[in-house]
């Protein structure tokens, strides 16, 4: 019995492969609930989203979900098209771009550097939750802004 016992826990723990994430999904970002240190957390900014269409393709130990259809965003300095890795319990993905800082009416926005990343945890309902975190690195608007997404079939 001993036996089974060690090889039981020598085996090699199995990774079940993620449920695709294929078609139209409501994908919506929080903005009213961001948090974080950047002065931008603080000023009012209303939820957004739209429908995208994603499409998977796996390998022996990738996944990769692309954003195939669905609207540009507004900033330009976002990599397109979005792919998000599936790293065994969620989908997410990371990009360096510029974010677009608000320096009030009548001011010019201060484009600097950030980086972000979001996750998206499946759920049993088929919808997925998750997080978007973006870490500016310098300017007014440095500091981190955080804020809930979400995911749901449309």
């Amino acid at each position: 019995m001993a036996t089974l016992g060690a090889a039981a826990a020598a085996a090699p723990v199995a990774h079940a492969a993620p449920q695709p994430w294929n078609g139209r999904y409501q994908m919506v970002t929080y903005a009213s609930q961001k948090a974080g240190t950047s002065p931008a957390t603080r000023q009012s900014e209303a939820d957004f989203g739209a429908v995208f269409t994603l499409s998977t393709a796996c390998s022996v130990t990738t996944c990769v979900a692309t954003v195939i259809d669905g609207p540009k965003p507004t900033n330009p300095t976002i990599p397109q098209p979005t792919r998000y890795t599936w790293n065994g319990s969620e989908w997410a993905t990371t990009y360096d771009w510029l974010w677009d800082c608000f320096l009030g009416d009548g001011n010019q926005k201060q484009w600097s550097k950030a980086t972000s990343w979001a996750f998206y945890a499946p759920q049993a309902d088929g919808t997925l939750r998750g997080t978007w975190h973006t870490d500016i690195s310098d300017g007014p608007c440095r500091g981190s802004v955080v804020m809930p997404v979400a995911a749901a079939p449309a």
